[in-house]
């Protein structure tokens, strides 16, 4: 089951200089610098889709798009307690998110890697609740009831928090790089 874990106060992935960071020259093409964590941090907050990939009991990979928001260091998404994603980090909290653009020649996409940990902080989650109406809209308010999103329909979902453990930058054009983060 992940652990849970539920941050009050900002972390180091907030902060610009916590990462390690290196520009990968095998991915990289010629004048192609290390992209900054605040760059990509940017990016973080301003997405409106992720993809989640988590890996089944068995062992096989599971990608799913998902809504999300970038807050206190760590991207936070919610899943019904019931669903595949749901499942999947109760046995193997490991996971990888993705967002980006759809393109090959312009934009930037970033990798996260990280532990999804559950978020069930009371005062946390009326923060994130509104932070998803606020990023989302009024289609995606949430109530907040034992340690859950809920909904005026009776849904119940929990929320996670994945803290970048190591993350990657890919800068699509000209010049290609691949930008590497590191945190402690």
């Amino acid at each position: 089951m992940p652990e849970k874990d539920t941050p009050d106060t900002p972390d180091a992935a907030d902060t610009p200089d916590a990462a390690e960071t290196s520009l990968d020259p095998h991915y990289s093409g010629e004048g192609a610098t290390a992209r900054p964590w605040t760059e990509a941090v940017a990016l973080l907050e301003s997405a409106k889709l992720y993809w989640l990939s988590t890996v089944r009991p068995d062992g096989r990979p599971h990608v799913t798009p998902l809504i999300g928001v970038w807050s206190q260091g760590a991207l936070h998404f919610c899943t019904g307690p019931s669903e595949r994603k749901a499942r999947n980090l109760a046995a193997n909290p490991e996971v990888v998110l993705t967002t980006g653009a759809n393109t090959l020649t312009e934009g930037f996409d970033v990798v996260v890697e990280g532990r999804a940990a559950r978020v069930t902080d009371e005062r946390r989650l009326i923060a994130l609740a509104e932070a998803w109406e606020a990023k989302y809209g009024a289609d995606w308010h949430f109530g907040v009831t034992d340690g859950m999103f809920s909904n005026g329909a009776g849904g119940r979902a929990e929320v996670f928090a994945v803290t970048p453990r190591t993350a990657f930058g890919f800068a699509k054009g000209d010049p290609y790089g691949q930008t590497r983060w590191l945190f402690a």
